[in-house]
């Protein structure tokens, strides 16, 4: 670390439970994040500004008008353009010490299968079920800790699935991929703009401390906020033996 660096990051260099040995893991991490909307962009944002050294953002998607009501690392100058270069610029911006690498196109397997192994840490902030599902499939696969987090409405969720503990489930062990139901699209049902902030800075978190070794993170437990009343709820999970992607070996299903 430069002294630029060290002046930079002091405040968490001055957490005892972070140190210049944490700031240095974080410096030297690479985070996968997929989605870069309501929730990729204060992931992105704080995955940023707090040094991890090399950021890969994927987002096939292109900014309007209505996204701005909560995607804040976007500029009104920006519309129309690849929401993924946007907030590479958003991060660049804040600190320009990190490497981000922007993709403009969908999280499909192949493009999972690719950069899901090259990574530290994988924030998954899509708005689907089926990529979901593709990229919990990857770190499986790939024995890579996932970051998931989902809002809708005033409700918004959020946990962390790292299936290199024997005890701790993957995304599907909770939602199987087989579950058929309406998904709930914020064009229709809409958002509230703060709630994807909460969510997000939770996922930014949770990436953050697995990254620098600090804590204990949110395996096997669900994060459930009501917006509303500003009240959160817990789930314990625990992994399900019959899973379809995490039973048995970890190969690609």
């Amino acid at each position: 670390m430069n002294d630029d660096q060290l002046l930079r990051y002091s405040r968490h260099i001055l957490l005892d439970d972070i140190g210049i040995e944490g700031q240095q893991r974080l410096l030297d991490a690479h985070a996968l994040v997929i989605g870069a909307g309501g929730l990729g962009s204060p992931v992105a944002l704080y995955l940023g500004s707090a040094g991890v050294g090399r950021i890969t953002i994927v987002d096939h998607d292109t900014i309007d008008l209505t996204n701005l009501q909560r995607q804040i690392a976007h500029t009104l100058e920006r519309v129309g353009q690849p929401k993924a270069e946007s907030a590479a610029r958003a991060i660049a911006a804040i600190n320009r010490d990190v490497k981000v690498e922007a993709r403009v196109v969908r999280a499909d397997e192949a493009l999972l299968d690719q950069l899901v192994p090259e990574a530290d840490v994988v924030v998954d902030c899509t708005d689907n079920f089926k990529t979901r599902q593709r990229v919990n499939a990857a770190c499986v696969c790939h024995a890579k800790p996932l970051v998931s987090g989902a809002a809708i409405g005033f409700d918004g969720q959020v946990s962390l699935y790292d299936t290199r503990r024997d005890d701790a489930p993957c995304y599907a062990c909770v939602f199987p991929p087989e579950s058929t139901f309406e998904e709930a699209a914020c064009a229709t049902m809409g958002v509230f703009a703060p709630l994807v902030g909460i969510i997000g800075a939770v996922q930014a978190a949770e990436a953050l401390k697995l990254l620098a070794g600090v804590g204990s993170s949110l395996a096997g437990r669900l994060q459930m906020l009501d917006g509303r009343t500003m009240q959160w709820q817990e789930i314990r999970m625990a992994r399900e033996p019959q899973c379809p992607v995490c039973a048995g070996p970890r190969t690609r299903r």
